[in-house]
């Protein structure tokens, strides 16, 4: 007998049973083995039946039956429907309002807030201008009108220094992070100005203290008349900032802890910032995290680490697979926040019914597939076409490019000409990927788009409650050889999900799950950097545009590779700087200056080499042209860690359980690349996963070294014990374990 008929035999030996087993109740998933069921949602029926708890909280199975399913929305009428954050452009001038509506920010933003105070004290400008409703990481740069003023520009007070043209000295910024100590808080240099003023007429005094909201500080002062057009060319400066916004929980990090935001750090991270979304913002959906995200949070870990994995770029070198970055008001609801946040990662989010909440980013994995059959399916309505209304044979992926200063830019599309000479004509569709600032990063999630698009396979399922699994999950294989011939063993995929009673349990919008979804080559599919205007300075020297920002490895040492595209004027020199991006006091280092008069340009880009930089640290890098007398407006900051070795290390070596310690030896890598230098030990259950397992401890060790530790005992229970081994610049390899049981 096949597994499954031993398992069922003591319960259906007759005939008759044995006709309802082979015919209705194999094909589903209701009474599938322990062993064979999904790990997260039915053990939720089983072990409660009809009632249970869960992190403390009473459920039911028929509240478990109400989870829903969604997927961002990029595109098309559903699109328009759905609330929006602002355009990215509607940030660089302050609201004017009477009570104008708070703002919040993730990632890096430029912002100008909304008008606390504006004011005229004599021959003094007062403008105080509230950024966000909560406190951010670190304000990086800022403009007036569109000069650039860095931060090495302002002197301790705030002064402009004298040599910071137009403006010079004329011109004070302040800025709040909103976390600062309650002494720390107040403008005094603003409370000053108002010293001689009666207590009655005093509009900002010391008691404006702003806790937990982050703004910035502006005092013009009046220059004298003959020089009052110089200094201020355009009226009244118009002041923006430069601002990284919210800290948010990386619940990988041991040290950090979800109760304590002291230890939450700046992050770009889109499933880190979903989660904050959900549980820590007072803007977001303000869940309990031990409902929402603990029960789950091995799936969270591992999409954490999706959004993080290094895609190659075409011109050598990596970024991130999704970064988030962008702003909102509290005039919309926390869903025009979700949906922009999970539009950064082609993401699909699970409300269960316990509270619990589950994200799958956008990379295919079996892990996340289940099945379903004909006997899970009640009714279907699915069309192999679209109308030609709903034809779409061009793709537009629209991001925000801090390249044309925090604009609305479009990258390279995709179309299908064939498709548009049968329709006679461009049916062409926009992608919005606001919270996206990476063009390349915008084409991937575009690809995607437009992968499912070409998939003409969509409509609904209405799925029995023995179907719940495929519900909760984003891929469905299905095994439908009577009910859906056509699509039997083809994978879909669930774009919403809902309850409906009446089609006997929920009904699953799905979309044609197109192959090869995952497949990027950089060659072919990244395209051309979106082309940015000549920008001038205000000595007419133009503004450099970085295409790629390159670590590379010499030895012991590293280099840091620029390309910057052509300005085609030989008369221009290059300069290319760096600094720390955290000099071990939480800020920014000095910056390092290199300039290349002999730079050649070749194919359009400009390519640059730096001398040695600091080994395994995340760097800022900048560079501008200079002529012979004059140096030009910096470019925007572009980041990279100077990694040193890249290969990963291979995995460790004999694996050893002596009661009560377990050892392991890092691989005797002979090559000067992939060294091992630490090893990670972690203890966990069988089901758990490196990343969910327990730290036990982390350890120095060179290649051949062996390194023993003595793992917490559990009496009388199997434990897995694993192992993770790094190389110097943190590149961890392949994991090893042993389950061992405790005596």
């Amino acid at each position: 007998m096949i597994r499954d008929e031993r398992f069922y035999s003591h319960s259906y030996a007759t005939p008759d049973q044995r006709i309802l087993w082979e015919h209705t109740l194999r094909r589903t998933t209701t009474l599938y083995p322990i062993a064979r069921r999904d790990p997260i949602f039915t053990p939720l029926f089983v072990a409660m039946g009809l009632t249970g708890t869960i992190a403390g909280t009473t459920i039911t199975t028929a509240s478990i039956a109400s989870a829903i399913a969604t997927t961002a929305l990029t595109f098309g009428l559903q699109m328009l429907m759905v609330p929006k954050p602002p355009k990215p452009e509607d940030g660089k001038a302050p609201k004017t309002q009477a009570i104008p509506y708070r703002a919040w920010c993730v990632g890096t933003n430029r912002m100008a807030g909304a008008y606390m105070l504006w004011e005229s004290l004599g021959n003094n400008l007062v403008a105080i201008q509230a950024i966000a409703g909560h406190p951010v990481s670190a304000y990086k740069r800022f403009w007036l009108h569109d000069d650039v003023v860095e931060l090495a520009d302002l002197d301790a007070l705030g002064q402009r220094k004298p040599s910071g043209d137009p403006y010079r000295d004329n011109v004070y910024i302040f800025r709040r992070l909103g976390s600062e100590s309650a002494a720390a808080l107040p403008y005094q240099s603003i409370i000053d100005r108002y010293a001689a003023k009666p207590a009655s007429e005093r509009l900002w005094t010391s008691q404006h203290l702003g806790f937990g909201q982050a703004s910035v500080a502006m005092l013009a002062r009046a220059a004298k008349a003959k020089d009052q057009q110089s200094r201020f060319p355009y009226g009244v400066p118009n002041l923006t900032a430069e601002v990284d916004g919210a800290k948010c929980w990386d619940f990988r990090n041991p040290a950090q802890s979800p109760t304590d935001p002291a230890t939450w750090t700046f992050t770009k991270n889109s499933a880190l910032i979903l989660a904050w979304h959900l549980c820590f913002s007072e803007f977001g959906e303000r869940l309990d995290y031990t409902k929402a995200l603990l029960p789950t949070l091995d799936f969270w870990k591992e999409e954490a680490d999706i959004c993080d994995e290094a895609v190659p770029l075409f011109g050598g070198g990596t970024e991130k697979r999704y970064e988030c970055n962008g702003w909102d008001t509290a005039e919309n609801s926390p869903k025009a926040g979700l949906n922009a946040i999970l539009a950064t990662c082609d993401g699909h989010l699970v409300v269960r019914g316990d509270g619990a909440r589950i994200l799958t980013v956008g990379k295919f994995r079996e892990s996340r597939c289940v099945t379903l059959t004909d006997a899970d399916i009640i009714g279907h309505s699915i069309q192999y076409d679209v109308l030609f209304e709903d034809e779409i044979n061009r793709l537009v992926p629209k991001f925000t490019y801090p390249e044309v200063d925090y604009a609305t830019a479009d990258t390279d599309y995709f179309e299908d000409i064939p498709a548009q000479l049968n329709a006679g004509r461009v049916l062409s569709e926009e992608a919005e990927y606001t919270w996206v600032q990476q063009w390349r990063q915008a084409r991937r999630l575009g690809k995607r788009e437009w992968l499912r698009i070409q998939q003409k396979v969509n409509g609904s399922i209405d799925v029995w409650n023995s179907g719940i699994n495929a519900v909760y999950s984003r891929w469905v294989r299905l095994a439908t050889p009577i009910r859906l011939p056509r699509l039997n063993g083809k994978i879909i995929e669930n774009r919403r999900a809902v309850v409906a009673l009446t089609k006997g349990g929920f009904s699953m919008d799905i979309k044609a799950h197109p192959d090869g979804i995952d497949v990027w080559d950089p060659a072919t599919d990244e395209g051309k950097q979106p082309p940015v205007p000549p920008r001038q300075s205000k000595d007419n020297i133009p503004t450099p545009v970085i295409n790629l920002v390159q670590s590379k490895a010499n030895g012991s040492s590293v280099y840091i590779r620029v390309d910057i595209i052509d300005p085609a004027d030989e008369s221009l020199t290059p300069t290319v700087r760096y600094r720390l991006s955290d000099d071990g006091t939480g800020n920014p280092g000095e910056w390092v200056e290199q300039e290349y008069p002999d730079a050649v340009p070749a194919g359009g880009f400009t390519k640059m080499n730096t001398n040695v930089v600091p080994s395994n640290k995340l760097l800022d890098i900048q560079v501008a042209f200079m002529t012979s007398k004059k140096t030009g407006t910096w470019s925007l900051v572009a980041q990279v860690t100077s990694t040193v070795d890249s290969t990963a290390p291979a995995v460790a070596e004999a694996l050893s359980w002596a009661s009560p310690t377990f050892s392991a030896r890092a691989a005797n890598t002979t090559a000067s690349q992939g060294r091992t230098a630490y090893l990670t030990f972690k203890i966990g259950t069988t089901a758990q996963t490196f990343a969910a397992a327990t730290l036990i401890n982390k350890l120095a060790a060179a290649p051949g070294d062996v390194r023993y530790v003595q793992p917490t005992p559990v009496a009388a229970a199997t434990r897995r014990l694993w192992v993770q081994p790094e190389n110097g610049s943190g590149v961890v390899g392949p994991t090893a374990f042993l389950d061992v049981t405790f005596p």
